[in-house]
């Protein structure tokens, strides 16, 4: 097999490649190591941006493709995007200078060693985004670990140990199970490769086309395996603990990355492989983890709420503000899930930027409690009125960018779960409290503490940084339709993937097995509509053999 293009092995590689020269420098060299991790993120950025100038919004086929043989016959170097990836791997390029220019001071100690593992998870994010072979996802998805425990257990804060360690045994506990399933879905297709490529037909066509039928049980062990790794990542109520601890003591730039981008590697995942590979499982499990979900959002905001730790509370709010997109997945609607991808994209930017203020406060007065500040914005106006900004969007105040990821998800889900989007909702009313009440706390009123008087301002390179986040707020709040027209045909992909088509619903309710069917779908509350072929073939198999 050929390739159609190099550009996605550039974009995935390029921050790797600038590791070497990186290398070739002296360790107490800082200046030039600074300035050529910054100018390799920049090009990298650059040269994602080459994306949007060839995309085609008419399709929702995986595009710029490269295909070519690994190792063996099974696994392949397969790359693509589409719409849904295609803006996570602009957000991990425009976050990443972000993170590297808010460290230009406040790392001193292995100046080297920090840069590298920034730009080594750059490549492994973006290597999740674009890999379309499953041991190839596997690979990069691992690599995402490895620096990122360095990055907390390294150049963190009081307990990183304790923090670096909890992230990594939660996280490899998931990509154990994870592993077993790709390896069992390999066995059971005799490919890694998902959507194939030049007519060869990959695990998706397979399960899709009946050609490989999965037992109820084998494909909701499938999903379940699949599904709790990435809800690790996420991560979703009650498998978030992790989180706040790595936000807690992660250096400023490692809670950048980890918010901004890491986090979506799991609600990726979920839209990537859980909902189109497992569309029976995954319309199973649709109640119960929409469940968790909202309590996550409701739980998430509350707990954000009593916290005294600036930086912590910021922590609890992906909690919350996550638990929008997995319930947006969850609820089956275009619009939902047009939502759900959009609020990965808003919560990127609003938490990283949220971080980059808390992280901006803290080195001007080491610490983040919350009974430290107060009266902030006298001596620093410009820095707080970038905060307050920043707060607005995360609250989703309309029209920054908060606001139409969490409308889309809201109006949506309403359609078909009422109840489901009113508790969801109160989250929304919640974020304002928590958000607004730390901002009144930490800028508003009196000083209480004497050294805050002489804090200096937001300085120039702080200005750029806030400046530059604060455009991407209003930009995405005022210009969706350029995001959501891109997204569009791939977000109706995944809802054919997992439903299948009314006519191919009516062609087996009409079948000899039509009462058998139509009573296992009455007694599961399930519409004929939200299945098709084989889906609802298997049903009526199951039910005629039982």
């Amino acid at each position: 097999m050929g390739t159609h293009s190099l550009l996605l092995t550039v974009i995935t590689f390029l921050p790797l490649f600038s590791v070497a020269a990186l290398l070739l420098l002296r360790s107490e060299d800082h200046a030039w190591i600074r300035r050529i991790a910054l100018a390799a993120s920049l090009a990298e950025f650059a040269v994602s941006l080459l994306l949007l100038r060839g995309f085609d919004t008419t399709t929702a086929n995986y595009q710029f493709q490269e295909f070519h043989p690994w190792i063996g016959q099974a696994i392949h170097y397969h790359l693509g995007v589409d719409g849904i990836s295609l803006f996570l791997v602009l957000l991990t390029t425009f976050l990443t200078p972000l993170a590297i220019l808010c460290s230009w001071q406040s790392v001193q100690v292995n100046v080297k060693g920090f840069f590298i593992a920034l730009l080594v998870i750059e490549t492994a994010m973006i290597g999740v985004f674009v890999s379309l072979d499953l041991f190839l996802f596997f690979v990069f998805w691992e690599m995402t670990l490895i620096p990122m425990y360095f990055l907390i257990g390294m150049w963190g804060h009081d307990h990183r140990i304790y923090a670096a360690v909890k992230f990594i045994l939660y996280t490899m506990f998931g990509s154990i199970l994870m592993l077993v399933a790709i390896l069992w879905l390999y066995n059971l297709t005799g490919t890694f490769d998902l959507p194939g490529f030049s007519g060869v037909q990959g695990i998706q066509g397979m399960l899709q086309s009946g050609q490989v039928m999965l037992p109820p049980h084998t494909e909701l062990l499938l999903f379940g395996a699949f599904f709790l790794a990435f809800a690790i990542k996420v991560p979703l109520f009650p498998l978030h603990t992790w989180l706040p601890d790595a936000h807690t003591e992660a250096p400023t730039a490692g809670s950048v990355i980890l918010a901004g981008v890491m986090l979506k590697l799991g609600t990726y995942g979920i839209l990537r492989f859980c909902v189109p590979l497992f569309p029976e499982a995954a319309h199973k499990m649709a109640q119960p983890i929409a469940v968790l979900a909202i309590i996550g959002i409701v739980y998430g905001a509350l707990v954000a709420t009593v916290q005294t730790n600036l930086k912590r509370l910021v922590a609890y709010t992906s909690v919350s503000h996550l638990g929008f997109v997995i319930l947006g997945i969850f609820a089956f609607n275009v619009t939902s899930i047009e939502g759900a991808v959009y609020q990965m994209l808003s919560h990127g930017i609003s938490t990283g930027a949220l971080f980059l203020g808390v992280g901006m406060i803290y080195d001007r007065r080491h610490t983040f409690e919350i009974k430290q500040f107060g009266g902030l914005a006298t001596p620093m106006p410009v820095l707080m009125s970038f905060f307050l900004f920043i707060s607005l969007s995360s609250l989703a105040l309309p029209p920054l960018n908060g606001f139409v990821g969490e409308f889309l998800i809201l109006i949506g889900t309403f359609v078909g779960h009422h109840a489901w989007a009113s508790w969801a909702a109160s989250g929304a009313v919640l974020s304002a409290i928590y958000l607004l009440w730390a901002y009144q706390r930490v800028a508003l009123g009196e000083i209480t503490v004497e050294k805050n008087r002489t804090l200096p301002d937001a300085s120039v390179r702080e200005r750029v940084i806030l400046a530059t986040m604060a455009v991407a707020i209003i930009f995405m709040g005022v210009a969706s339709p350029i995001f959501t027209r891109r997204m569009e045909a791939s977000v109706k992909n995944v809802i054919e993937q997992a439903n299948p088509p009314q006519d191919a619903s009516r062609h087996v309710l009409d079948s000899p097995v039509a009462p058998l069917t139509q009573k296992y779908l009455q007694k599961d509350n399930v519409s004929p509509e939200l299945h098709a072929q084989p889906v609802l073939a298997r049903i009526a198999e199951r039910r005629v053999q039982q």
